[in-house]
């Protein structure tokens, strides 16, 4: 049990659970010290608490910006075991716990109102250099920047009135983190022109990321890999999937089940299922249910079907999870939830990975690149299309059927890598051809695996995620008997590519976006 001499100094903007620990503290024998609002919120909870201002004797000035820094706090969170001496001779007690987190700059940066007087005002200076100062001499103090700590803390105060070195040393690491990300927040609001100047990229980049899974090797075992989660207020995408049953995830399986969630979650009307193989779909379909929109989708290319990535928008039942053992070989399967029917069923394939993901938004934000000394950065391809959007180019309009299939396969085309070429019908893929050099050979790729998988393609639709540059991509798709096609269009030659789709009587429609992904 902690003596009464004890201090924990407590001063957060997120007061999620801060009144809960502070009375563990009192109970664990800690005296109060505490700034502005949080000293208000622990007084009107009736804690005793002593303000900082009488605390060192001195009042807080310029606003409040001026509270902290001073000697009797800073010398107190310092202080080793040889400036005993010194810290009685000034009157300085030790604070052995420093609760803190910082102005809400993220928060308030983002909201549309933001200007740069009210930005300035809420970059934290006393806060970063309390924690700063805890985290280096966590040898002797523990320092908590995150509300999801305290009951780590409050456990082993609780059970022998001291928290572990290890835990004070995994604290700091977290809290130089902290401040770090926050550093890195600064100046990329401040580098970006705070919007006066139109920029929409920093000039300063300093994102962070934190280990969430070491990896047994990355895409060949020779090589050393983990898996790290964005730093944010709210985790997303893959990242905040939850695993529930399966082999420890690979790095190829995240890099595919990325391609798998991000593709499925365009989907939303209606049940659908994404199959992804390297990073590519290779069949996509809705349905009335799981099943049919499964089927559908593995029907595309059962070939390389094999050993994928499933992706599902709607929960999983019974029925669907027998379905996909029966059908096939699977590494990975994501779904918004798994009854426990599914459950069961899959438990009797162990290997296999259930990922509950009900991430549903489309969230934006920046896409990295890592190049050999530097970094290739842009905004995430968040741009969509509807028909209003799109443009008849040729002498037939597209029929209600053709422009039902043509805006599906929009939505897949966008997810393959390019050049990619998709063949469709209403609600499912037919053919899909992807990362080649050619867009002509994406096209005769596609065409190839609607022959192998048995599908019929007459009258069937055709998307293309970037123009065609000649007109031999037209000439194979009819060749196909593809009867509409959704593009881009921008090429130089697009008076030939149009004049080829009249000559075979396709419709065809400009969208004026490009979906190029690499």
């Amino acid at each position: 049990m902690p003596s009464s001499n004890k201090y924990a100094l407590i001063s957060v903007s997120d007061k999620t659970g801060i009144k809960e620990f502070a009375q563990q503290l009192l109970d664990s024998g800690f005296k109060l010290l505490s700034t502005g609002g949080t000293m208000k919120l622990l007084s009107d909870a009736g804690l005793a608490v002593t303000g900082i201002s009488e605390h060192t004797g001195f009042p807080e000035i310029m606003d409040g910006r001026v509270k902290t820094l001073h000697p009797r706090v800073h010398g107190g969170i310092l202080g080793r075991e040889q400036d005993a001496g010194i810290m009685q001779a000034r009157d300085i007690p030790a604070i052995d716990l420093v609760i803190v987190n910082l102005y809400p700059f993220e928060a308030v940066t983002a909201a549309g109102d933001c200007n740069l007087e009210v930005a300035i005002e809420n970059i934290d200076i006393g806060g970063p250099a309390m924690v700063r100062a805890a985290a280096k001499n966590h040898a002797r103090v523990t320092v908590v920047v995150d509300p999801a700590d305290y009951a780590r803390v409050s456990n082993e105060l609780s059970t022998d009135g001291m928290v572990a070195v290890q835990t004070r040393f995994e604290l700091a690491i977290k809290a130089f983190a902290h401040t770090a990300r926050y550093d890195g927040l600064v100046a990329a609001y401040l580098s970006r022109g705070n919007g006066a100047t139109g920029q929409k990229l920093p000039g300063y980049l300093t994102p962070q990321f934190h280990a969430q899974l070491t990896l047994r090797y990355g895409e060949n075992p020779h090589q050393a890999a983990a898996f790290y989660a964005e730093v944010a207020a709210t985790p997303s995408g893959i990242a905040a999937a939850r695993q529930l049953q399966g082999k420890a995830l690979s790095y190829n399986n995240i890099n595919d089940a990325d391609a798998a969630l991000e593709c499925v979650k365009q989907f939303t009307q209606q049940p659908a299922c994404v199959i992804v193989k390297h990073a590519n779909p290779c069949g996509v379909a809705l349905g009335s249910d799981n099943n049919e929109a499964y089927l559908n989708a593995f029907a595309t290319d059962p070939v390389s079907s094999f050993g994928g990535i499933i992706a599902f928008n709607r929960s999983l039942d019974t029925s669907i999870a027998r379905t996909i053992i029966e059908r096939q070989f699977v590494e990975v399967v994501i779904a918004p939830g798994f009854s426990d029917g599914a459950l069961e069923a899959f438990a009797g394939k162990p290997n296999v990975r259930l990922l509950c993901s009900d991430d549903g938004q489309d969230v934006s934000g920046l896409h990295y690149q890592r190049v050999s000394g530097g970094l290739l950065v842009q905004e995430k391809d968040t741009a969509r299309i509807g028909r209003d959007d799109c443009r008849c180019v040729t002498d037939r309009e597209p029929s209600e059927a053709e422009w039902s299939a043509m805006l599906f396969a929009w939505k897949v085309v966008r997810m393959a890598k390019s050049n990619a070429i998709v063949y469709a019908a209403p609600g499912r893929t037919l053919g899909i051809g992807a990362g080649q050099m050619s867009r002509v050979d994406s096209a005769r790729i596609a065409r190839w695996k609607a022959a192998d998988a048995e599908l019929e393609l007459t009258g069937a639709v055709m998307a293309s995620d970037a123009f065609f540059p000649f007109r031999d991509g037209i000439d194979t798709a009819a060749s196909a008997g593809i009867k509409a096609v959704i593009q881009p269009g921008g090429s130089m030659r697009d008076d030939e590519v149009i004049a080829a789709a009249n000559e075979h009587g396709m419709a065809m429609v400009f969208t004026g976006i490009r979906h190029f992904r690499h």
